[in-house]
């Protein structure tokens, strides 16, 4: 029986030190690392370029007086004539600042761009006066801008950790510039005025950002600005010559101007 316990107990001893010789052979590995899940708050700076396709409205009419130069049917044809649209594409690029806060999948931030905004346009109209064909006249319009400032919010979700989906809007400004001239064949009629001033309108659009490593994201965006109308009025209406002015024969040009703007941009967030 004490042969048969000595023995059991070698056998135990035996195992077990087998045991610890197989996992001492093994190789160790690490544990695989963990990406770290990417943080939206923070304040970033950025680059964004793309296109802007804009269309203008822009008018000219003016009014009878008896003691004007235009006959009645004149007045209408004028405002048909000087009822014009202006769509050109352009250039546009700036500066990106901004703010956002993320909770969850959630993110509300706020964001401001100073962007190069290339819209220039002209066009012009012509048509024989009902009243004294073949004379006739001619409106010509034109409208620039050269930049543009949008304040907005955006209020994103997060459909994974890297990818953002967001709608924003807020406040758009720029400067907008217009000139018109009327002329014409009858008696070398002429009259000329110009809007230049910073209008202020509105912004909304929808984007999609992507979050990369080490701070740096992408984004594509699109905008919808809306900058109201402006107008101005002109009594500088000469006709025959040597000149005789018809101030009573008030001029009035009005332009509006909207903008659809599709870019890309990266950002970084410190």
């Amino acid at each position: 029986m004490k042969k048969l316990a000595v023995a059991a107990a070698i056998f135990a001893l035996s195992a077990t030190v087998a045991s610890a010789a197989d996992l001492a052979a093994r190789p160790y590995t690490k544990a695989p690392v963990v990406a770290p899940i990417y943080n939206w708050t923070g304040f970033y700076v950025g680059l964004n370029a793309g296109g802007a396709w804009n269309e203008s409205n822009a008018t000219t009419t003016t009014v009878f007086s008896p003691v004007g130069y235009f006959a009645t049917t004149s007045v209408p044809a004028i405002a048909t004539a000087g009822n014009q649209n202006i769509n050109r594409s352009g250039f546009t690029g700036g500066l990106t600042a901004g703010y956002n806060w993320q909770a969850n999948n959630w993110l509300v931030g706020i964001e401001s761009d100073f962007n190069y905004f290339g819209v220039k346009g002209s066009t012009s109209a012509s048509a024989l006066y009902p009243c004294c064909a073949p004379t006739g006249f001619t409106v010509n319009s034109s409208v620039s801008s050269d930049w543009l400032i949008t304040l907005r919010g955006r209020v994103g979700v997060l459909v994974s950790p890297s990818l953002l989906l967001y709608g924003t809007g807020g406040l758009a400004v720029a400067n907008v510039k217009s000139s018109y001239r009327f002329t014409d064949t009858f008696a070398t009629a002429s009259e000329s005025a110009s809007i230049d001033e910073t209008r202020y309108g509105w912004t909304a659009g929808v984007g999609g950002e992507y979050a990369l490593m080490n701070g740096w994201s992408v984004k594509a965006e699109y905008l919808y600005v809306d900058l109201g109308r402006a107008s101005t009025t002109s009594t500088n209406l000469t006709a025959f010559v040597p000149a005789i002015a018809f101030p009573t024969n008030v001029f009035t040009h009005t332009v509006d101007l909207r903008s659809n703007i599709g870019r890309v941009g990266v950002n970084y967030k410190f």
